[in-house]
Order: structure tokens, then sequence, then C-alpha cells
């Protein structure tokens, strides 16, 4: 397509594949380039696409008119996302919901001085979910958000039962409690702890040898990650583990409780998720974010932005005409 978006890939995990293929379902974008920290010999990219050492980078900034981080959260973000901004139109999925605040000071600073938009946590959550979440606050200024996730893989979780001693394989589901949402959900605005609205469930395959009771104590009194929920542990087999939880799915619920006139109406707003898989919707929405950064640069914005500062018809391919029309 002539003008297409010029897009740009920094990372080729689950995400970055994930970013691949939702470019493909967007003709008014074009692939201009994955870039990886490993060989790029190594790296066989499904679209045939070129990749480049990171070192190359900064020669793209006059091809690439938006640059999509798919690093990740704890360690890749923090530091590439300031680093690029000074140089490309980007946009990222920044996850640790505390830091936030820290990092969009950071790349704010970088992407005004490089006359850039740094898109920062674009995703389902933070993202979707907080834009469900201050339009239902808006609305009903009285009363109250509640946030289920689930059913869903939790990758930091996952990640921390296989480092429980005796763990060979393993991973974890966070499951909403049915009987919590449906005392949101009836307007009772329910005062809800921790492991009264979530459960956990993991699946794992022990080490040869390995003591079970052992470990399941290990991983239900882990602090922070299970000491605080109900949490079910299943020993099953590298086999099982192999063909039952190889995807991963996710979503959840945002439920906004509220009330008008007074009291004497309530009033109930939801939102739902349920993914396949996560790291390609996540993909996807960073791919619309992508269009919508590109658009405020190309109006002479710059500075880092949330999915709180996109009008929602940026995200569209489509006219503002045809939007009125057809969507309104």
């Amino acid at each position: 397509m002539e003008n297409a978006i010029r897009i740009g890939i920094v990372g080729y995990g689950n995400l970055g594949r994930g970013v691949e293929a939702a470019i493909a379902q967007n003709p008014d974008m074009r692939l201009v380039g994955l870039f990886t920290r490993r060989d790029p010999a190594g790296v066989k990219p499904l679209s045939g696409v070129p990749v480049y050492g990171m070192s190359e980078l900064e020669r793209f900034r006059s091809e690439v008119d938006v640059m999509i981080l798919c690093g990740g959260s704890k360690d890749d973000l923090p530091q590439q996302g300031p680093q690029l901004a000074a140089m490309f139109t980007t946009v990222d999925s920044f996850d640790n919901h505390s830091a936030i605040p820290e990092y969009f000071a950071a790349v704010d600073a970088a992407a005004k001085a490089g006359k850039t938009i740094g898109m920062l946590s674009v995703g389902w959550d933070p993202g979707m979910f907080s834009l469900n979440r201050l339009y239902a606050e808006a609305i009903l200024p009285e009363g109250a958000t509640y946030t289920f996730w689930g059913k869903g893989l939790s990758q930091g979780h996952s990640d921390a039962i296989r480092r429980v001693p005796g763990v060979k394989g393993g991973v974890q589901y966070t499951l909403p409690v049915q009987e919590a949402m449906d005392q949101v959900r009836s307007g009772s605005n329910p005062t809800l702890s921790t492991r009264e609205k979530h459960t956990r469930e993991c699946f794992v395959v022990l080490e040869e040898g390995a003591d079970a009771a052992a470990v399941k104590a290990a991983i239900v009194s882990m602090p922070a990650y299970f000491a605080d929920y109900d949490t079910t542990v299943n020993f099953i087999s590298e086999e099982e583990l192999r063909q039952n939880h190889n995807t991963m799915p996710h979503g959840g619920f945002v439920i906004r409780s509220g009330q008008t006139n007074q009291g004497a109406s309530k009033q109930v707003m939801e939102f739902s998720l349920k993914l396949d898989s996560n790291p390609e919707y996540t993909a996807s929405v960073l791919v619309a974010y992508a269009r919508a950064a590109h658009r405020l640069q190309q109006q002479g914005q710059s500075g880092a932005k949330t999915v709180f500062d996109v009008a929602p018809g940026l995200l569209s391919p489509r006219s503002a005409a045809d939007l009125r029309k057809d969507l309104l």
C-alpha cells in the first residue's frame, strides 16, 4: 500500500511474533525489519522480513515510522523505552503498574527531546482494562470498580513455580472466583479480600526423586505469589504438560457497580475479554496504537502518551466520516 506506515519490531519472542502476524492483517502498514539481541542469522521470521542486530537501529531513523518494542517490562523496557523514544516514535506494553509514573517520566523526556511519541503501557491490562476503568468511574462516580483476571496462564507465576527445587516444569493459572463476581454483578458493592477474588491452580512436573509434599508446601507458601491465595497444586507428566498446557490463554473482567439518583437506581457496567492467546491479542492492541502514535507524531505532537491520551478514532484505519456513518 502506498504511504503505508513503516513498522519495526524490537524483540522476537511471543509478543514480537504476534506483532508480525497482526501487521499482516493491517494493509495500511508495512513491516520494515526485526531487531534482535540474538545473532540475526539465527532468527527466521515467518514473514521473511530482514533481521538486524540492535547495533543497527540508529541507521533506520528515517526508514521506520513506528518502532514496536516487544521486550520484557522487568529488564528490557526500562532501558530500551527511553533510549529508543529519543530516536523513533515507539509503542510498548510496559506492565509494571506501580512503576508506570517513573517510566512515563523517563520516556516523556526522551520523546520530547527527539520530537517523537512514546506510547507506553499498551495492551489489555494496562491498556484496554485501564480505559474501561476510566470510563466506568467517570460515568458512575458513586460506586466501586472491580478487576478480575482469568482464567489465564500467568507467565510470571509459572516462572516462579519452575524456580522451586524439585520442579522440572510447570504452569500456573489464575481463576476468578465466580461467587465474588456474582456479588459484584448484583450491585451490592462487596468488600473482597485478595483470597476471595481469585484462586490459583498449578500444574507441575516433578524432577525424578523429588518430594511432592515438599514441592507443594514451597509453592503454596511462596510470599507475593501464592501465600495470599487458595492454591491447588496438580502433579502431572511431561507429556500432559506439553499437550494440554502449551498455549497462553487469558482474559478477565472489569466491572463497575454504581448508583445514580441518590442511590435509587443500581447501575452495573462490565467489560470482558476471553483470549486464546494473550501475546497475540496484546500484539493486536500494540499495532492499533502504533497507527495512533504515527498520526499524533504527524500532527506535531511529542512526548509520552498512554491509552488515556488517544482519541478512539485515531486507532482505526477508516476515515472519520466512515466511522460516523457505520459505527456511531
